[in-house]
């Protein structure tokens, strides 16, 4: 039997935990909720650009408070985390408490994805190596208070972080709607919209897209368009680097035309790369922003894109050139600028409503297929260059 989210929100209050800070995760989504719909918490819930923010924010909280705050993320999210955890939060530097819940994604024995089996292998010896303590919550542990209890207790005592691992399941589903998330009604969804844009571009084009729902329906919509998959490289981990991925095959390739697909919530992660991108200037990369204000693949939690203005932010870090749709006439009027754009890098934003299909789908080859298909095409091109 599941676990109410409400029922272990209502524990954590309880025992004086207030602030809460992460990385949105599918397998915590439904506490997140409780979290974002919670009025004992008000403005203490902060969604992070990526799980190694959301440790130094708790570090801040700690040091501000003297209070043990929350920290959430997705397993794939602890190489992110890694760097405060033993240098910021360590029981040898600033030991600082905080309790920290981790989806396990990938568990030895539970179907998953591709890219989350190694993680999730490797999840309790990575854990040992950092000498973090932990314990486990499934929908089975009918003692998960105690845990909680356990948790924060070995925390205070030792001054230092203590890790819940959350297995898949584990929490029962609530009612949201996705579209209440967003403060705008738009015309636009992100698979029409990809379907223009893979119809529009040219032939040879090589593509990068983020991961999550764009890179699946990528794949669906080649497959429905009786297309090849060879030019595409669907970036279905990794969160936050396919445009580091897509500069780097820009950069080697100068004769290729390279469109990068991402996404608002991978975009923020590691908003970084733009810097690098303005900085080398390839003039073949074409950068598309999906934004659906969203982190939907995952819960539908707002992303922070609404404060931001993506025309100032690209042209600040060195873009050459912006356009932004968010109607039929809008993005028809973008996919012409994209196509005969001659000032690169450029950002093009299209902005669009959150969800997607029920029956949507996963890429049907592996990953290593995918790279291989990929690599022969651009070795392909380089031929004929």
């Amino acid at each position: 039997m599941s676990i109410s989210p409400q029922s272990f929100l209502k524990h954590l209050i309880h025992r004086d935990i207030l602030f809460f800070t992460g990385v949105p995760d599918s397998l915590l989504k439904y506490l997140c909720l409780c979290i974002d719909q919670s009025k004992d918490i008000k403005n203490n819930h902060i969604i992070t650009s990526n799980e190694g923010a959301a440790i130094g924010l708790a570090s801040g909280y700690h040091l501000g408070t003297n209070k043990l705050p929350l920290v959430y993320m997705q397993n794939s999210g602890i190489g992110n985390a890694i760097n405060p955890l033993l240098s910021l939060s360590d029981s040898k530097v600033y030991s600082i408490p905080m309790l920290i819940l981790i989806g396990w994604r990938g568990e030895p024995g539970v179907k998953d994805e591709p890219q989350h089996l190694s993680q999730g292998e490797v999840q309790i010896d990575l854990l040992n190596s950092l000498k973090i303590p932990y314990d486990i919550i499934s929908k089975d542990s009918i003692d998960y208070k105690m845990i909680i209890d356990h948790g924060l207790d070995v925390a205070k005592k030792k001054s230092s972080p203590f890790v819940i691992l959350i297995k898949k399941n584990t929490f029962s589903k609530i009612e949201f709607n996705l579209k209440k998330q967003r403060k705008n009604n738009l015309s636009l969804t992100r698979e029409y919209s990809l379907d223009i844009l893979l119809k529009s571009l040219p032939k040879n084009s090589i593509i990068v897209s983020t991961t999550g729902k764009t890179s699946r329906e990528i794949f669906e919509l080649r497959e429905l368009n009786n297309q090849l998959h060879e030019n595409d490289f669907l970036t279905i981990g990794s969160m936050g680097h396919c445009s580091s991925i897509a500069l780097g095959i820009a950069k080697t390739n100068p004769h290729l035309n390279v469109f990068c697909i991402d996404g608002d919530g991978s975009m923020i992660m590691h908003m970084g790369t733009l810097s690098t991108i303005g900085q080398e200037l390839p003039n073949n990369f074409h950068h598309i922003l999906i934004n659906n204000y969203t982190h939907e693949s995952v819960g539908g939690q707002k992303t922070s894109s609404e404060i931001i203005d993506f025309h100032l932010l690209s042209k600040s870090l060195n873009y050459q050139d912006y356009c932004i749709a968010n109607d039929q006439k809008s993005l028809n009027h973008l996919i012409e600028k994209l196509l005969n754009n001659t000032n690169k890098p450029a950002l093009f934003e299209i902005q669009v409503e959150p969800g997607s299909r029920l029956d949507l789908g996963r890429p049907t080859i592996t990953p290593k297929e995918n790279k291989i298909k990929l690599m022969k095409k651009i070795h392909e091109l380089s031929q004929k260059k």
